[in-house]
């Protein structure tokens, strides 16, 4: 029987398929609810591709990303530090043993109750990037190690959030000045740089206007020594490779070696996202005519082209909140067997709630399903498994299982990683699979 992880201080049972790398589990027949199976392999290789393409920038995961405990014990194994935005997230950083000094507070408007916690539990590297927080902070946590978060220019005309948080370049002066007379360190600098960022050279600006802000901090008085160049890490390699390129040779003139500056990075989704997947269960369906669909309950005419509305037991007030800050939810594959010359028709896919904003996917092309047929959602780690938004359902947030590949496992004892001393939350259960069982779609054994 399978483990459901519900809690850190829980062990996490990891199902190791010793037999093959491609992970394949037959689905339930009497069990319909959603559920996630995690590959900790794929964070691991994750990682060891940073590495790779960053290897002098220290990654920084942001856990409000992912909170599964499983993979904050997994990065942490690896060596990274966290990034932590409101309490409940230090808290659980802190329940699997990770040092004060490599987790950062980071919040945009910190309560004063949680930068009390940060000082009572000696996490002293905070984010401040307006007066009001750094009053607060003065007072509060005075042996507090600030980043002053700047602004960066958007890589779009288009694209706003990169602006939305952070203090300007020219602002920066008299937020130091603010500091120093008020007695609390700064001590580098984090560029705030949109989730949505595609443009390399975005990077580079904020690495440059970096350097002024280190430049008027050491003139005021302040040891600057970290340097954060934020987020924006998709997950491509070939996007690494490009950011890569661009940040080093910047990174080489502006912060080398011999300054002693600390540099870290705060990939998120990077790590998590393709290691997950969700299974969703449809649970109804609605035939709407395509040129009709402002009567979705009137039956289509004969001539007309049908469009499929199927309802799933998850939408965006679950598992698929991301969806509410506009982003795109791709097409999933159905776990059912199909005629290669199967029909496809125009679908849309909702949640459960009825809600008109509960729509997760606009339209794609899918075969004719059935309720109780199965929908598998890949790239479904970023943003996915945090507590629901309502409780459309009485269906509590849909359970995780993880696996891992015999290869991978032992490739993560070869990047340092020792089982019995570090991964001291998870036991072993190896699972045989049939060679019939090779196909790349996950689910869960009955």
């Amino acid at each position: 029987m399978l483990y459901t992880d519900t809690c850190c201080k829980h062990a996490c049972r990891v199902y190791v398929c010793v037999t093959h790398t491609n992970v394949c589990f037959l689905l339930p027949q009497s069990e319909k609810n959603a559920f996630f199976v995690a590959d900790l392999g794929v964070i691991m290789r994750q990682h060891v591709r940073w590495r790779t393409h960053m290897a002098r920038i220290r990654p920084y995961y942001t856990v409000r990303c992912n909170s599964s405990p499983a993979v904050i014990e997994v990065l942490a194994a690896l060596g990274t530090g966290f990034i932590c935005t409101n309490k409940s997230e230090l808290e659980l950083v802190q329940s699997h043993g990770i040092p004060s000094e490599d987790i950062i507070y980071s919040g945009v408007c910190k309560q004063v109750s949680q930068i009390k916690y940060a000082a009572k539990n000696g996490i002293d590297v905070l984010v401040c990037d307006n007066e009001a927080e750094l009053r607060k902070i003065s007072r509060c946590h005075p042996n507090a190690k600030l980043l002053l978060q700047v602004s960066t220019e958007a890589s779009s005309p288009d694209d706003e959030i990169s602006m939305t948080f952070g203090c300007s370049l020219k602002d920066c002066r008299h937020l130091l000045e603010r500091a120093k007379e008020l007695g609390v360190q700064v001590v580098g600098v984090r560029s705030h740089i949109s989730s949505s960022c595609e443009d390399d050279q975005v990077y580079v600006h904020a690495i440059s206007d970096a350097r002024c802000v280190f430049d008027m901090g050491e003139e005021i008085g302040f040891n600057m020594k970290i340097l954060d160049i934020g987020g924006g890490f998709s997950g491509s390699e070939t996007q690494l490779e490009l950011i890569n390129s661009a940040v080093m040779s910047m990174v080489d003139l502006y912060f080398p070696p011999s300054t002693g500056v600390s540099l870290i990075a705060e990939p998120g989704s990077f790590f998590v996202s393709s290691a997950f997947t969700l299974a969703v269960n449809v649970i109804s369906k609605e035939v709407v005519a395509r040129d009709r669909q402002d009567q979705a309950h009137d039956d289509p005419s004969p001539n007309d082209e049908p469009e499929f509305q199927y309802y799933m037991n998850e939408g965006v007030y679950g598992s698929f909140a991301s969806k509410l800050s506009e982003t795109l939810i791709a097409a999933p594959s159905v776990h059912k067997n199909t005629s290669l010359d199967a029909p496809v028709f125009s679908s849309s896919l909702w949640g459960p709630s009825g809600d008109d904003l509960d729509q997760v996917v606009e339209h794609c092309l899918l075969p004719e399903l059935n309720i109780g047929d199965w929908l598998m959602f890949s790239h479904a780690g970023a943003y996915s498994l945090g507590q629901p938004l309502c409780t459309a359902t009485d269906s509590p947030p849909p359970p995780v299982y993880y696996v891992i590949s015999s290869r991978d496992w032992f490739e993560m004892q070869d990047t340092g990683v020792s089982h019995e001393a570090t991964l001291k939350n998870f036991s072993l259960v190896p699972y045989f699979l049939n060679s019939c069982q090779t196909e790349a779609a996950l689910s869960v054994p009955a």
